[in-house]
């Protein structure tokens, strides 16, 4: 029996191995050596290649050269989709058709690795869990380019490596000359050499070392590795920033709008290198606003095509992480040439509107300029003159400013934007990276002047396109006229009723009929919340049912803000998007095309997904000091705020520093507790103790775990 099935696992080798490399010529010797086989096992491999034969599995030429054949049974048919493997090695595919994931064993996975796209055959059978089961019989697309791991030196000199959790679920092994100065106990980001069979581990090779697990730095840049990004810039991007002027020359400058006298400034963090965007207001003689929007110019030094776009194409964000910034275009310009440092010339895009006192737009211009920004304010700065600081260049501007943001603001709530306010931890590190203190960032009145501004530009920069189409002889489609918009969909109506059943279990009306859904009563539900215990919770869950933003040239308006025509114009140093839509106004504005829809469909789904990831990226970077931080304050009692309760436990959110963890069933050892789905809470069976949503509480922190970035609670006596 033994045999048989050692010969059965030889076919499936076989056949894997010729499909993996159906492009090149494989010998039967080749098959001998790779199996390295030897004496009575040769007897085995030659029956294994004979029963292939006979049943037409694969053929073998005159010279001893193997393909693959036509197999003699009929192939199922099968379903593609994109593989999500968790930590305990189980696959699950979405399929349309399927109200719910399919399961694959982690005996039929094949190959497949996490996000990899897959070709699945359904069985029909359910296993324990009563889910649909399917087999992967195809890996179409590797989903991953990187992966990440700590490596691990035998004494016998074989070097492997344990993915992190978030990466893979299986060891790669790697050849002892290939490991890059490694040592054992080193995170590594490593990339998938091959895998040729599901009884063999898979061949890995090291692209970058990161240092011992558990070092700030290794466990940041691991973060970046798990969503497929490498902080350092190749060497011929850098070399060929080294080539670009610092400043522009004045044939340069005069070819544009000369703006460089004019009042501007910035309003950036304090702690800000790239300046994307500067402001100039003045007050006509009809009474109207005459606002300036100043953008970085950084589509006059990355050019199309250019080793520099390609780069910062593939990133198309940057990444802000904790500690650092990951910057979508190298420090030489992301700092230095395109940023609008204070007293330096420098090459801009500017939006300038004529704004009513009411916050309407009645005339605009769109036009490269050359600026020099006058003051580099910190939204601390700002906010003194805001609150009536004596500036003597910038009272007026800043008055004038705080007045028509004021009125954007409310005009734009009064069209039925949503507001959410959702809190931002802050984080003291020591001089190692380590979080001594966190503290929730503030947000000032400064910050929403700011965002009133660039929200105006993106909007009248995206009318601006639906204009020129108007201003044609005939209406021209957006399939011949494309531009590049910032969409945002509908809530999902079934996520807001859930929403709606927990609120109302707290005693808070939210009515969502089917089928209607508006901003306003989404507001409403905010204001009800507001400044109680359950602010936060609920901000955070109509969030999660909300549709994601994404870029797109099909316009379907944006439904957070209440906009019909939206793009991002206004952060080409940090975005590729705004890169994108800066050369097709500048081609539209000299009557020449630019990108097609179907580039523009493609660089959507690429810049969306790149997003995602970064904020993934930024989301894990807080949630790791969070538990370093409370790492060192094992034992400790805290006041929280139950966030979440399921039926393996509550979850519970830190008062003071935004941070969660989980209470589980193993905790509650006071009584026996049921999970209430419908009224989503605990209840203790013998003496009806309840935990709900909202319910304060204090906690003690039992344990924390870096790997896996989690915090476990207990109730505090």
């Amino acid at each position: 029996m033994a045999k048989k099935k050692r010969a059965k696992d030889l076919e499936h080798f076989i056949v894997d191995f010729l499909r993996k490399h159906r492009n090149t010529e494989v010998p039967e010797d080749l098959i001998v050596n790779t199996v390295r086989y030897t004496g009575g096992q040769l007897k085995t491999l030659h029956k294994a290649l004979q029963n292939l034969q006979e049943t037409g599995a694969i053929t073998r030429t005159e010279d001893g050269i193997l393909k693959l054949g036509v197999p003699a049974e009929t192939p199922q048919a099968a379903d593609t989709g994109k593989i999500s493997i968790n930590r305990h090695g189980t696959g699950f595919v979405q399929l349309e058709g399927f109200n719910e994931d399919i399961r694959i064993p982690g005996k039929k996975l094949g190959t497949a690795l996490d996000k990899d796209t897959v070709r699945i055959r359904v069985s029909g059978n359910t296993g324990r869990s009563g889910r649909t089961e399917g087999k992967v019989i195809e890996i179409l697309q590797r989903g991953k380019k990187l992966y990440v791991g700590t490596l691990s030196v035998e004494k016998g000199g074989s070097c492997l490596i344990e993915p992190d959790e978030k990466s893979a679920h299986v060891p790669f092994y790697v050849q002892p000359g290939n490991i890059k100065g490694a040592k054992s106990g080193d995170k590594v980001v490593f990339s998938l050499v091959n895998w040729i069979h599901p009884r063999s581990l898979p061949e890995a090779n090291i692209e970058q070392v990161l240092g011992k697990k558990g070092s700030n730095d290794a466990e940041i840049l691991s973060i970046l590795a798990e969503n497929d990004m490498i902080s350092a810039f190749s060497p011929e991007t850098e070399a060929y920033c080294q080539q670009i002027p610092e400043f522009p020359s004045e044939k340069e400058i005069a070819k544009r709008k000369d703006f460089r006298e004019e009042l501007t400034f910035t309003i950036d963090p304090v702690d800000a290198k790239d300046f994307d965007d500067a402001l100039s207001i003045s007050v006509l003689e009809n009474g109207n606003y005459f606002l300036g929007v100043h953008i970085a110019d950084v589509t006059y030094y990355v050019q199309p095509e250019t080793i520099l776009d390609q780069e910062a194409n593939e990133r198309a964000t940057s990444v802000y992480l904790v500690d650092r910034v990951i910057p979508m275009l190298p420090e030489k310009l992301s700092n230095g040439v395109c940023s609008l440092r204070p007293d330096e010339d420098k090459m801009a895009y500017s939006c300038f509107m004529e704004v009513t006192p009411e916050g309407n737009v009645v005339n605009y211009e769109i036009v490269e300029t050359a600026i020099r920004s006058k003051f580099r304010l910190s939204y601390e700065d700002a906010q003194e003159i805001i609150e009536g600081k004596k500036h003597e260049a910038l009272s007026e501007p800043m008055a004038h400013l705080t007045k028509l943001t004021d009125t954007l603001t409310e005009k734009r709530f009064r069209e039925n934007a949503i507001d959410f306010d959702s809190p931002e931890p802050k984080f003291i590190l020591d001089e190692n990276g380590v979080p001594i203190e966190v503290v929730l960032k503030k947000r000032f009145k400064a910050h929403r002047l700011v965002e009133e501004c660039m929200l105006l530009a993106n909007r009248t920069v995206a009318e601006h396109v639906d204009n020129l189409r108007e201003q044609t002889n005939k209406k021209i489609t957006e399939d011949v006229f494309p531009f590049f918009y910032r969409i945002h969909a509908e809530p999902n109506l079934e996520r807001l009723m859930q929403v709606a059943e927990i609120v109302g279990v707290l005693g808070i009306r939210f009515d969502v009929k089917k089928g209607k859904v508006d901003a306003k009563m989404i507001n409403d539900l905010v204001n009800k919340v507001k400044e109680t215990p359950v602010e936060y919770t609920i901000n955070d869950l109509l969030l999660r049912s909300m549709a994601k933003a994404v870029y797109s040239p099909k316009n379907i308006g944006h439904f957070g803000l209440g906009f019909a025509h939206y793009s991002h114009f206004t952060s080409p140093i940090r975005r590729y998007p705004d890169v994108l839509v800066h050369r097709l106004l500048k081609k539209y504005a000299t009557s020449r095309p630019s990108y097609t829809f179907g580039e523009l469909l493609t660089q959507g789904e690429h810049c969306s997904e790149r997003e995602r990831a970064a904020v993934t990226a930024e989301r894990d970077s807080i949630k790791l000091k969070q538990v370093e931080f409370l790492a060192g304050r094992i034992g400790e009692v805290f006041d929280g705020i139950i966030s979440g309760v399921t039926d393996k436990g509550i979850y519970v959110m830190l008062k003071d520093i935004y941070c969660e963890g989980m209470i589980s069933m193993n905790e509650l050892n006071d009584d026996y507790y049921i999970f209430d789905q419908k009224r989503h809470c605990l209840t203790g069976r013998n003496r009806g103790r309840t935990y709900k949503l909202g319910n304060e509480l204090k906690v003690r922190v039992e344990d924390t775990n870096l790997a896996l970035r989690q915090i476990d609670f207990s109730l505090a006596k």
